[in-house]
């Protein structure tokens, strides 16, 4: 008689905090919040102790299992929700972040000089026939770095 009053109080404030927390518009935490708090009252609803006697017969247990499936749905639905959204830290914060902190902010804004001039390309180098010249530009390079 206890247990059931104290699963039941659990249950009513676990909502009653639920009711709050989708109030100030953090919808998936209050619907995760009404699954943790719809679990003792299901528990207490399909009668753990009595499970083999009368749980066939016994529609607040069937109830209860209604409850603890509709707890389920309820947990699985904000998963489903949360990677969608690409996890749990990863909301709207993260995705304005990620807009501002591009790598090169100004590449896609268009160059005050007006039309695009076209991007001037070296020259081929003439390619090297012998052994003897593929190492010149390594010699170059070292010789540059003073090795």
């Amino acid at each position: 008689m206890i247990a059931e009053t104290v699963c039941s109080a659990v249950s009513a404030a676990g909502l009653g905090i639920a009711v709050v927390t989708a109030y100030r518009k953090r919808f998936l935490a209050a619907a995760r919040i009404a699954a943790y708090s719809l679990v003792p009252v299901g528990l207490v609803m399909t009668g753990i102790v009595g499970w083999l006697s009368d749980t066939a017969l016994s529609p607040t247990a069937w109830a209860g299992f209604g409850v603890l499936g509709a707890a389920w749905l309820l947990f699985a639905g904000t998963r489903a929700v949360e990677r969608r959204r690409g996890g749990a830290g990863a909301g709207r914060k993260a995705a304005g972040r990620t807009e501002r902190d591009a790598v090169a902010p100004a590449a896609s804004a268009p160059s005050p000089g007006g039309a695009p001039r076209p991007v001037a390309r070296p020259a081929a180098a003439p390619k090297a026939t012998g052994p003897a010249d593929d190492f010149s530009d390594i010699e170059a390079i070292l010789k540059k770095h003073g090795i």
